[in-house]
């Protein structure tokens, strides 16, 4: 647990360093060119969660964030014999929580900065918390199809 509570902060510092640079570097609501007509780096506010879903809900999510560490915590982590896989997959999965947690909890939204353009199609904008986060949930769900895949294969 100790290993991943590091691995965790390593997330959150990274991600809120980024926010900083950001924050003091460029102007709100202006971007950044990087790879022109593909990929920006901007400055937005996200006052909700992904794609702005619960806008406007602060107290909600933030409440969300700390239940969602602590039912992780408990259902999938508390007494178990992680192996480093896991610890990766949920250290990411912490550090990007609360790394969007701080954010909210200070700020009183989530600090966005990657752009990505894809023709006409602008993706909506998003963070390095927001990145750890759908990281760990792709590792997690590998992990769980392949324990199944494995378990099907000792059946036969």
């Amino acid at each position: 647990m100790k290993r991943m509570g590091i691995i965790s902060l390593v997330w959150v510092f990274i991600d809120q360093v980024i926010k900083f640079i950001v924050v003091n570097n460029i102007k709100l609501y202006s971007h950044v060119k990087v790879i022109p007509n593909f990929f920006y780096i901007a400055h937005v506010r996200n006052n909700g969660a992904a794609w702005s879903i619960l806008s406007g809900n602060r107290f909600l999510l933030i409440g969300i964030g700390v239940i969602a560490i602590i039912l992780i915590y408990f259902f999938f982590i508390k007494d178990k014999n992680l192996i480093w896989y896991d610890i990766i997959s949920y250290s990411l999965l912490f550090g990007g929580i609360i790394g969007n947690l701080i954010d909210r909890i200070v700020l009183g939204y989530v600090v966005d900065y990657f752009e990505f353009i894809f023709g006409n199609y602008t993706y909506p904008v998003f963070n390095f918390a927001d990145m750890c986060i759908v990281i760990s949930i792709g590792l997690i769900i590998v992990k769980s199809i392949r324990e199944d895949v494995c378990k099907k294969k000792k059946l036969k």
